[in-house]
């Protein structure tokens, strides 16, 4: 029971993937949204899985925020300001649970990347309150996603894995609205942006598993 349902989920997981992506890259269809918001869910439920058998309780919340998140940018496709600050909280959970598995603080790189962020929107006259909010968000995922590859352990790869697909996925969500990108590279960016995601949600939920269920899915 313990191998089925890890790999009942991977496949799950899989044949949703290989479905949307199959239509984004296609362009035909219906919409994917629907399909794209049921994987999201998917990862809740095995969040909810995992917390029972023992393993992370830090996932199951941060996995719940990013579904509520995902309700206003993908389903609704509204309330953006809403959306980026849940993705906030979402940043601000994984930060805890790294401090809990031993990760330092870093209170100077999520400072300097924090400024960073800020200087480039101004520098790039793009400093509306949303894309600040966005930046502050993104520079924390990286924070994030750098404290993570700091932690020693199989569960830990997994969640950085799953910070480091995140933040490709959020670089996809910036050049496509940015306005930068040429137009003949603007199909495979706006691809791109679930090409990460979903993989990275996958490897976020799976890194929850308790310790002993997490080495018989080696």
């Amino acid at each position: 029971m313990r191998r089925v349902v890890p790999i009942g989920f991977i496949v799950a997981e899989a044949a949703l993937y290989a479905a949307f992506l199959g239509m984004d890259i296609m362009a035909a269809g219906p919409s994917t949204v629907p399909v794209k918001y049921a994987g999201v869910l998917l990862c809740v439920l095995f969040a909810l899985y995992a917390a029972l058998r023992g393993g992370d309780r830090l996932v199951l919340p941060a996995l719940v925020l990013t579904a509520a998140a995902d309700w206003f940018l993908l389903v609704r496709n509204d309330h953006y300001a809403a959306g980026v600050a849940l993705f906030l909280c979402v940043q601000t959970a994984y930060y805890l649970r790294l401090r809990r598995l031993g990760a330092g603080s870093g209170w100077f790189l999520r400072a300097a990347l924090a400024l960073l962020a800020g200087a480039g929107l101004y520098v790039l006259h793009m400093a509306s309150p949303l894309n600040l909010l966005a930046g502050l968000y993104f520079s924390q995922l990286l924070s994030n996603t750098l404290l993570a590859w700091s932690v020693k352990g199989k569960s830990l790869t997994l969640f950085a894995l799953g910070l480091t697909l995140f933040a490709g996925c959020d670089v996809c969500v910036g050049l496509t609205n940015s306005g930068l990108v040429p137009p003949e590279a603007l199909r495979f960016v706006s691809v791109g942006m679930w090409l990460f995601y979903l993989p990275s949600q996958v490897l976020i939920a799976l890194s929850a598993l308790p310790k002993e269920d997490d080495h018989e899915t080696e």
